[in-house]
């Protein structure tokens, strides 16, 4: 028997018992959706964080004193670090959450406080306008760049250079604009207010310096710069426990490793249900063999070999999770696109993993297809026409 007329003889069996076929190639479709979209949504947050990192640079480092007992450190106390060859800038950054005001709206956000090394350090691109200065800071100016959210939020468009915004009681004159981060993460730059440093130390009525920015002179000098920070702060705070030091590299790391493991323990998760699906195509074979055993033992009367009617039932399984897979990875990519138009993500779904998971349900066709194949190519003719 050839294969095109195996495979329209299968099709045709499907399509005689529609609904019986679709609830069978229903746990495929549900194990495909599974793997496709959960382990897709995992590798698009994955690489949206390793652009965010690649963006901030492999030779930042962040250093937090987390004591309040320690000694205070000053913008001198950081400025002495720039003289080590091993690091090239030092930022002070200081934050917190606050209501901004302008042409009658409001809006909650994200306030820091920088110094014009800040922008160098952390890649921040201006849009219109221009970046705090030291002039800035060194006269505590009510001054500001603006994220395009908090923009459009207050004033319903992004051409706000020159505009005046309250903030905790005073008004601050936008100097800049940012260039639009489109993040959904939440420390994304399109829901941040900067301010000088020295006048969100007044804002927040915080005189000390506990978090800070380092960039090293080259991603080879990282450790070196680490460890000149490390001396820093232990000289400073006395106590290795109170503060803590992390770079871009340690973080990336981080990321990597815990997004594998969650990509290997939801594939696992959502194989099983695969798995289930395979089981229902086998359960829905034997009975299929059950009910066309006289159908069997006329084709084997008339001449049917033992390979024709084991490619028949093989070629059925397969055909069914395969049918299975391609609606699976359909569903998943409408399932996506929905995501995306509802929450404003940005997922992508993995075309690899869709080709896997389809190759997966094929091979599962044909495992779980092999038995009740074997067991109908192995009917005899007399007995199958007896029964």
């Amino acid at each position: 028997m050839k294969i095109t007329q195996a495979i329209k003889m299968a099709f045709a069996s499907i399509c005689s018992t529609k609904l019986r076929s679709f609830l069978t190639m229903l746990g495929i479709i549900i194990g495909v959706m599974s793997v496709t979209v959960l382990v897709s949504i995992v590798q698009s947050t994955t690489n949206n964080v390793s652009d965010t990192l690649s963006q901030l640079g492999g030779n930042v480092i962040s250093a937090t004193v987390t004591s309040r007992r320690s000694n205070k450190i000053t913008t001198s106390d950081l400025k002495s670090l720039e003289n080590n060859p091993a690091i090239e800038s030092v930022s002070p950054i200081i934050s917190g959450s606050s209501t901004a005001k302008a042409s009658g709206n409001s809006s909650s956000v994200t306030l820091k406080g920088i110094t014009g090394e800040y922008e160098d350090i952390q890649n921040i691109s201006v849009q219109k306008g221009r970046y705090i200065l030291d002039v800035d800071n060194d006269n505590r100016l009510q001054v500001c760049l603006i994220g395009v959210t908090a923009a459009k939020d207050l004033f319903g468009h992004t051409d706000v250079e020159g505009e005046t915004i309250r903030i905790s009681g005073r008004n601050f004159k936008i100097i800049g604009v940012l260039e639009e981060d489109g993040s959904s993460q939440r420390d994304s730059n399109d829901s941040v207010i900067y301010t000088p440093f020295t006048t969100a130390q007044r804002i927040m009525q915080n005189s000390t310096i506990s978090s800070f920015y380092v960039s090293a002179t080259n991603e080879g000098m990282l450790n070196m710069a680490e460890s000149a920070v490390d001396s820093f702060l232990l000289e400073k705070t006395g106590d290795e426990d109170s503060y803590t030091i992390t770079n871009q590299s340690d973080i990336a790391d981080s990321v990597s490793d815990v997004t594998n493991s969650m990509t290997y323990m939801i594939g696992g998760i959502a194989g099983i249900s695969l798995l289930v699906g395979g089981i229902g195509i086998m359960n829905i074979m034997l009975v299929s063999v059950t009910e066309r055993t006289k159908e069997i033992g006329i084709r084997k009367a008339i001449g049917a070999k033992k390979k024709d009617i084991l490619a028949q039932f093989m070629i059925e399984s397969t055909v069914l999770s395969c049918m299975g897979g391609v609606i699976g990875i359909a569903l998943s990519a409408a399932t996506i696109f929905g995501m995306n138009q509802l929450m404003s993500a940005d997922y992508t779904i993995s075309a690899g993993i869709s080709l896997i998971a389809l190759a997966f349900s094929a091979i599962l066709g044909i495992v779980f297809g092999l038995y009740p194949a074997n067991k109908a190519a192995n009917l005899k003719p007399i007995e199958a026409l007896n029964l």
